[in-house]
C-alpha cells in the first residue's frame, strides 16, 4: 500500500480540562507530544472523542492553536470544524484555516436529517469554501442518517480536496463500495478500533482511533502490520487488544478513555455535562481490562 497522506494511526485526542472543567491548554500541548512521541500519524483535535458539542467555537480555536504550537509540524493536526448548519461550518471552517492547521474534518450533518442531495450540496459548499484538505466523517449512529457510497464518491470525484473519509457506518459492503470506485488518493479510514482490520482488509487505510490515545503504539502495530500484507501477526497484535478497544465503549464516549488515561497515570480532567464521569466499578472494570491487554 503508499502511504496516505495523514497516515495510519491518527488518534481522535481527547480534550483535557481542568479541576473547574475548563480547558486545560497546557496538558493539551503534553497530550499531542506523548501522542507524537508515541505513534501517532496525524491528529484529530476536537472531534467526538474531543467532546465537541461542548466545547464552543473560541475554545475550539484556542485549542487548535495551542496544538499546533506544541506539534511544530512533527506530525499533521486535522481540526473538526464540522456542524449541522452549513453557513456557520464554512465561516468556522475559514476562521481555523488561519491557525496553521494541516487539514479539516467534516461531520454528517447531525439532528436536521438532510437528504443526500443536502449533504452533497453541504459538503461541496464548504469544499469551495477552503482549500484545505477535507476528510468527510459518516457515523449515522449518532447523526441518525447515513451518507450513502453515492453521495461520498460523488464529493470525492467533485473536489480535489476532499481527500478522505472517517466511516463509522458498520457497512462493510459500503466501505468496499467506496474504496472500489474511489479516485486515487481519497483514503478510507475506519472510524471504529475494533472493526479496523476489517476495513483494511477491504482496501481502507488505517484508522481514526479513540484506544489510540491510550496505546497508541499498539493501535500503530496493528495498521502497519496490515499495510505490510502481515495479516496473520496483525491479527494476533488485534485480537490482544481487541478487549480494551470494546471496553472503552461500555458506556458513551469518551468518558472511559479519559478514565484510562488518568489509570495511565496521565489524567486530563472530567467531561462536560450532559456526560458524566466514569462511576466506581467502571473505573475498576477498566483497570482490570488495561491489566489484561497489558497497557496498565
Amino acid at each position: 500500500m503508499t502511504t496516505p497522506r495523514f497516515g495510519r494511526m491518527i488518534p481522535a485526542m481527547v480534550t483535557p480540562f481542568d479541576e473547574n472543567l475548563e480547558l486545560d491548554l497546557d496538558r493539551a500541548q503534553e497530550l499531542a507530544v506523548r501522542l507524537a512521541d508515541g505513534g501517532a500519524d496525524a491528529l484529530i483535535v476536537n472531534g467526538t472523542t474531543g467532546e465537541s458539542p461542548t466545547v464552543f467555537y473560541p475554545q475550539k480555536m484556542e485549542l487548535f492553536g495551542a496544538v499546533v504550537s506544541a506539534l511544530g509540524g512533527r506530525i499533521p493536526v486535522i481540526a473538526n470544524v464540522g456542524d449541522n448548519c452549513t453557513a456557520d461550518t464554512v465561516s468556522f471552517a475559514q476562521d481555523v484555516a488561519k491557525l496553521g492547521v494541516d487539514g479539516l474534518m467534516c461531520v454528517v450533518p447531525y439532528y436536521n436529517k438532510p437528504p443526500q442531495a443536502g449533504l452533497l450540496r453541504h459538503f461541496s459548499v464548504i469544499a469551495e469554501a477552503v482549500e484545505l484538505p477535507i476528510i468527510l466523517y459518516n457515523i449515522p449512529g449518532r447523526c441518525v442518517i447515513n451518507m450513502l457510497p453515492e453521495t461520498t464518491l460523488a464529493l470525492a470525484h467533485g473536489h480535489e480536496n476532499i481527500v478522505g473519509i472517517k466511516e463509522a457506518s458498520g457497512k462493510l459492503d459500503q466501505v468496499e463500495a467506496i474504496v472500489k470506485d474511489a479516485p486515487a488518493g481519497f483514503d478510507v479510514y475506519s472510524g471504529d478500533d475494533s472493526a479496523t482490520l476489517d476495513i483494511m482488509a477491504r482496501g481502507g487505510v488505517g484508522v481514526i482511533s479513540t484506544i489510540g490515545n491510550v496505546a497508541p503504539g499498539r493501535m500503530k502495530e496493528i495498521v502497519d502490520l496490515a499495510a505490510a500484507g502481515r495479516w496473520d501477526e496483525a491479527a494476533a497484535a488485534n485480537e490482544r487488544l481487541m478487549p480494551l478497544m470494546e471496553g472503552l465503549f461500555e458506556t458513551s464516549n469518551p468518558i472511559l478513555v479519559k478514565e484510562a488515561l488518568k489509570l495511565a497515570g496521565f489524567p486530563v480532567g472530567g467531561v462536560r455535562l450532559p456526560l458524566v464521569d466514569a462511576t466506581a466499578a467502571q473505573s475498576e472494570r477498566l483497570a482490570s481490562l488495561m491489566r489484561e491487554v497489558g497497557v496498565l
